[in-house]
């Protein structure tokens, strides 16, 4: 909602309840900028992925989390909080990469309640046809858009929101 400050709401306060806080005009427009933003570099970026590689963004996402990993493999749970995927979000994408022969999924040995996500030789060799194109995406709508303080800026900005929501 937006308001200028002679329309500002007065919500009650009777419950103890917080007034509302209403965004400023500068602040409602770089709010949606960034909503608009986002939701188009993700689909331009999904986009590229499902024409140049059958990959979602979010299975590409889990192809270079398991590519970075010890032997390839991570717990799921921990597959999921690093994505920030809900527990069937990830395990909906697994399976589909799973399915592609792509991942396989494992007992965990340390802990026979976990299983364990482990990247295929297929999965990898999916993986590095697929980086030199979403890489060239990623430059091509996001870091030649942006000059390097304008990048690094953004940066900054989502680690401090991520770190004030995994505080809570």
């Amino acid at each position: 909602m937006s308001t200028s400050s002679s329309q500002t709401p007065t919500p009650s306060t009777a419950s103890g309840v917080e007034p509302v806080r209403w965004l400023d005009a500068e602040q409602q427009g770089h709010w949606r900028a960034f909503l608009v933003g986002t939701a188009r570099l993700q689909d331009a970026l999904g986009r590229q992925l499902d024409r140049d590689s059958d990959l979602s963004l979010s299975e590409y996402e889990v192809l270079v989390r398991l590519s970075e990993s010890p032997d390839r493999t991570l717990r799921m749970s921990l597959l999921a909080d690093e994505l920030a995927h809900s527990r069937s979000r990830i395990t909906h994408t697994v399976r589909r990469l799973e399915a592609a022969g792509l991942v396989e999924r494992q007992a965990c040995d340390s802990d026979g309640r976990g299983v364990n996500c482990h990247m295929t030789d297929a999965g990898l060799a999916r993986l590095e046809a697929a980086a030199p194109g979403h890489v060239q995406a990623v430059r091509t709508h996001l870091v030649d858009v942006l000059t390097d303080d304008q990048l690094r800026a953004v940066g900054e900005a989502m680690t401090a929101v991520r770190e004030a929501l995994e505080r809570g």
